[in-house]
């Protein structure tokens, strides 16, 4: 039988997602995509954050997580719960009975540990979003519908950065086996555009519409 695998740059298919091999820039999504989703301690961070918004239900937890990753994550209870109990273990939370259900809220000691990684918390949530708008964008692209900077624009992307994040890649790609030197010239001109991109404002990861209840 032939096992060959699919040519770079093409869709293949894996526990019934699509994703595209030989793309470096993907390797949030493909890591995502193979099953590894979050650690319990990223979950944490990201329960923590939801809970300084508002109190809720291990399942309203787990809709808001799908909610604001575009659908792309959600949590099976085997994860969620015990990343609860986490959290009230270490006194990060409460929980009060309502029921045969609880209702968890965050406590002082979770409000400073979430300050404490506010950047490493705003970071997952990205990785999230993106990943949630790239798995829309390939779908659109697997369905033919649209060139790849429509299927973009379609999920929040203006085709001239479509179009730009596709020629760096590209670029880069091309200079592979740049000499050590070439590749510092690189890295200088990548460090300058980073610079710039940093004072374009970054969207509050926490600005998003409540999700709603069960």
């Amino acid at each position: 039988m032939d096992n060959k695998s699919p040519p770079q740059g093409k869709p293949s298919h894996e526990m019934g997602r699509p994703r595209f091999r030989g793309d470096p820039a993907d390797s949030e999504a493909r890591l995502l995509h193979r099953g590894r989703k979050l650690g319990s301690a990223e979950l944490q961070l990201l329960l923590l954050d939801l809970l300084a918004e508002h109190p809720g239900h291990g399942y309203e937890l787990m809709q808001a997580l799908e909610v604001r990753s575009n659908g792309f994550y959600k949590p099976s209870p085997g994860m969620m719960y015990p990343a609860l109990t986490a959290l009230l273990e270490a006194g990060s939370v409460h929980a009060d009975a309502e029921g045969n259900r609880k209702r968890y809220r965050i406590s002082d000691a979770g409000r400073q540990r979430l300050s404490q990684q506010r950047e490493d918390t705003a970071v997952l949530w990205k990785r999230l979003i993106h990943a949630g708008k790239k798995m829309e964008w390939v779908r659109r692209a697997l369905a033919n519908e649209g060139s790849a900077e429509e299927a973009g624009e379609a999920v929040g992307w203006a085709p001239e950065l479509v179009a730009a994040r596709s020629a760096l890649k590209r670029a880069l790609l091309m200079r592979t086996d740049a000499s050590v030197d070439a590749q510092r010239r690189i890295a200088s001109i990548l460090q300058q555009a980073v610079a710039q991109i940093e004072q374009v404002p970054a969207p509050d990861t926490r600005a998003r519409p409540k999700p709603q209840g069960d």
